[in-house]
């Protein structure tokens, strides 16, 4: 292809622009006259590429002289917020709740407390409520206590030890029996209770500890195990122990029975040999179980064994057994075969001796003589 300017000036004409070109060159100057920078800083800082700042290209800071902060520098964060001051989001209702119209849900209030929390004051007992207690298989319970202490009229404490986590009836009941049965049992006795041996109270497991029984009243807090009672002058009276006086214990049972739905002591099961059993077990038609054997005590000094048995006794009887029996029955068929035997030799004597012949008595003929 032949291509030259001649044939290109043809095709595309350039007249027009070489007229406009002077107008071109002025607008250009014109323009850059008004984008150079006025103070020497500026036009420093035109100079520089964008990428100066960040790879720190430039002039050495001088030292001493601190140093100048840039644009991209962070923006101060405004100050924590107390912890005490209430948040808007609390104070401030919702907008689509304002827009309904419904109120704000309050908190729910705390439970009131049961009438016998009410009556269990410290007066009578230092009892605090502790939360309910929720466990597998029915296990726990509602309306919950500590019981510590128990106050008598004359303000003397009785204290549980261990503190025993009841619930808040099986407690009233227990502070009841000892202010009115047992403080005045002690004092017949000349002295004061002032301890109870507490030998298990709540507890989370079945009957008599086994495995797969149902579930204990101990297991719903609505149970205590009383071992002994402590008295001030520090003597202790166990309840199962053959020693104390056999009143004293009766008087603690029939008292126990008569408050208590339960009462299991030793000769109830073979499980409460060493303690006595409380509680307050709902059954039908108001059933009761009071299970608990006042034992007398053993004697001090053992039996006295029985006199050597003198020569001129009487032999004693001896039972017969199988053997001596044979052996009896052989003997009685041997002598019962001696006679027999006796028999059969007469007989065989007699046969040998031949008869004897008797001669008939020969009457006598008086002849009558005449003279």
């Amino acid at each position: 292809m032949n291509f030259t300017a001649q044939k290109a000036s043809r095709k595309w004409a350039s007249g027009a622009f070489r007229r406009i070109e002077p107008a071109m060159v002025t607008a250009v100057t014109m323009a850059l006259l008004l984008g150079m920078p006025s103070s020497p800083a500026a036009a420093a800082k035109a100079s520089r590429a964008p990428w100066d700042d960040l790879l720190r290209v430039g002039a050495p800071r001088e030292r001493g002289k601190p140093r100048a902060m840039s644009r991209d520098a962070a923006v101060p964060l405004p100050r924590p917020r107390p912890a005490e001051a209430r948040s808007s989001e609390r104070d401030e209702p919702d907008k689509e709740e304002q827009a309904s119209g419904k109120p704000e849900k309050a908190a729910p209030a705390p439970p009131e407390p049961s009438a016998c929390r009410v009556a269990l004051t410290d007066a009578i007992a230092i009892a605090p409520s502790i939360p309910d207690i929720k466990g597998e298989g029915g296990c726990g319970g509602e309306d919950l206590v500590r019981l510590e202490a128990i106050v008598l009229p004359d303000k003397r404490r009785v204290s549980v030890k261990p503190a025993a986590i009841l619930r808040c009836k099986m407690a009233s009941a227990l502070v009841e029996w000892v202010r009115s049965d047992i403080a005045p049992l002690a004092e017949r006795l000349g002295s004061a209770v002032s301890d109870i041996d507490n030998f298990d109270s709540f507890e989370c497991r079945g009957r008599n500890r086994i495995v797969g029984a149902k579930l204990s009243e101990h297991g719903r807090a609505n149970a205590l195990d009383v071992r002994a009672f402590k008295f001030a002058d520090g003597s202790l009276v166990s309840l199962t122990d053959r020693t104390v006086p056999r009143g004293v214990r009766e008087s603690v049972l029939h008292s126990a029975c008569t408050r208590f739905s339960t009462v299991l002591g030793p000769g109830s099961d073979g499980y409460h040999e060493d303690h006595i059993h409380l509680d307050l077990m709902e059954r039908r038609n108001n059933y009761r179980i009071c299970q608990w054997d006042v034992l007398d005590p053993l004697p001090q000094k053992p039996p006295l064994l029985p006199a050597e048995r003198p020569d001129e006794a009487p032999p004693r009887e001896v039972a017969v057994g199988p053997d001596a029996a044979k052996s009896n029955g052989k003997a009685g068929a041997k002598s019962d075969a001696e006679p027999e035997a006796e028999k059969s030799n007469l007989e065989t004597t007699e046969e040998a001796e031949p008869p004897k012949e008797e001669k008939p008595a020969k009457k006598k003929r008086r002849q009558n003589r005449r003279s």
